[in-house]
């Protein structure tokens, strides 16, 4: 029995992850991951750094953030507590969504998680105060192959749900996108 469901989104290869819990007078189980059902949703690389955050201020954008291949990676998202904004941009330079953008409310009552595939910024603002999340990644971090995106960016046109109040000084440098960007070629 499938306790994960995988609903493609209106980007190519972004799904949303629907975890299904099994309740009772207790409290209930959810499943984040199982090698078995990712392998047949195509996602067969093996988890390789599992990331925890918590974003104090609601309003702060974290992001957007990605990896250049050979580093590209896979991205699951979960909230654990409070509740986001979730939003991935489209980067492969070949992809119909190139340059297009998605945006999922993830928290901890909606028990979704957003599959990120390689080749996508990643970025999120929080809704509440104290938002805890999880990332599991099908790689691991490398400082040299670090990508980002500017979140104002006027070019992506992002419909932040709220004025980004608290964005990092590292966050706020990342540059626009220039006319010419290629994009990323997995």
């Amino acid at each position: 029995m499938s306790r994960l469901d995988f609903i493609q989104t209106s980007l190519l290869d972004l799904r949303l992850v629907q975890r299904k819990a099994i309740e009772d007078h207790r409290g209930f189980l959810s499943r984040f991951y199982c090698v078995e059902e990712f392998a047949k949703a195509g996602i067969n690389k093996p988890i390789a750094q599992i990331n925890h955050t918590l974003t104090r201020k609601k309003g702060s954008v974290r992001g957007l953030h990605f990896q250049y291949p050979p580093h590209a990676e896979t991205k699951l998202v979960s909230c654990l507590k409070g509740e986001i904004w979730d939003v991935a941009v489209d980067l492969r330079r070949d992809s119909p969504s190139f340059l297009q953008w998605h945006g999922e409310i993830l928290s901890a009552a909606n028990r979704k998680s957003l599959l990120i595939p390689e080749g996508y910024a990643h970025g999120f603002q929080a809704l509440t105060e104290d938002c805890e999340l999880i990332y599991l990644h099908t790689a691991a971090y490398c400082p040299e192959a670090e990508g980002a995106l500017n979140a104002a960016d006027p070019r992506l046109e992002i419909a932040w749900p709220l004025p980004i109040d608290d964005l990092s000084e590292r966050d706020r440098s990342h540059p626009y996108i220039s006319q010419d960007y290629q994009g990323i070629v997995l």
